[in-house]
């Protein structure tokens, strides 16, 4: 069975004004992220702003990313819909275009299932597909946890084989890892300031949106640990406390795109009505990115 491991940055998915995708961009990020040193691709993701996109524009996503990767990394998917129905839709789109080895399927969102009616949500998904399904939470946006015994539920479904997990709750993350099979599930950090922490209670890495802008840095937090090296692993997760922090001064993922451009890739503009950073945002993630020797001027 596939196995998640290392440094995965939650692509964003470039646009022009009009929601028009800008594939040239997508290459360009493809190229700059895995030149970075990242362990993996992950596309259609809450990063990706997979809510705003229709069908054809995420088939192309997939298609554009899977042909212009061409095997350098493997390429995780997001089948993040609100309904049951729609996510193996989701699901079925990304099996017919191929080259794609996990899925990642966010809990719903605006409806609020119980966790029986989570547990079944999931399972309907992984038995529609022959995908590895790496489960996802982010309760910040969704307002629905998934809750530790359900995680371990989960876990026992043949190829449900790991989980993302952005809620921030560094004990919740340990109990996911406490309570699974560490060969056959995998746990990755979804929140990019408790990459190292993951990494200390036996998580495997994290997909992390900073890594659209800072590769490098991300990809070292993990490489250094894995390598023994904690102190520097510790170091680097420090370093990019500030990245991550400034992401939250716009409405996401406004700050990712900007960001990306002030490292030298237009990626064009976010969904409305998300809008453009003010000029004050834009010092401070110009300021870190200055620090990190990231910024470029354009």
């Amino acid at each position: 069975m596939f196995k998640p491991h290392g440094v995965i940055p939650a692509l964003v998915t470039p646009l022009d004004r009009n929601g028009n995708l800008m594939e040239n961009a997508l290459k360009q990020v493809i190229d700059y992220t895995i030149a970075g040193g990242v362990h993996g691709l992950f596309i259609l993701g809450s990063s990706g702003e997979i809510y705003g996109l229709t069908n054809e524009q995420k088939r192309r996503v997939v298609e554009v990313t899977v042909e212009h990767t061409a095997g350098r990394v493997p390429v995780y998917c997001g089948a993040s819909e609100i309904t049951t129905r729609d996510c193996i839709q989701t699901a079925k789109m990304v099996s017919e275009v191929g080259g794609v080895s996990a899925l990642s399927v966010l809990t719903p969102y605006f409806m609020s299932p119980t966790q029986s009616e989570l547990i079944e949500h999931f399972t309907a998904i992984a038995n529609s597909t022959e995908l590895p399904i790496i489960l996802y939470g982010n309760e910040a946006r969704t307002q629905v946890k998934i809750e530790v015994n359900s995680c371990k539920e989960l876990s026992k479904v043949d190829n449900i084989i790991g989980i993302k997990d952005s809620s921030g709750d560094m004990t919740r993350m340990a109990e996911y890892l406490r309570v699974t099979d560490r060969e056959s599930f995998t746990v990755l950090a979804g929140r990019d300031t408790l990459i190292y922490a993951g990494l200390c209670h036996g998580g495997s890495g994290a997909i992390a949106s900073t890594g659209n802008i800072a590769p490098k840095l991300v990809s070292e937090i993990y490489n250094t640990f894995v390598a023994g090296d904690y102190q520097k692993s510790l170091e680097l997760q420090f370093k990019l406390a500030p990245l991550r922090l400034a992401v939250d001064k716009a409405t996401f993922p406004v700050v990712l795109k900007e960001g990306l451009r002030m490292v030298g890739i237009d990626v064009g503009y976010a969904f409305g009505p998300a809008a453009e950073m003010t000029s004050e945002s834009k010092k401070v993630l110009e300021d870190v990115l200055k620090d990190l020797g990231l910024y470029q001027i354009y």
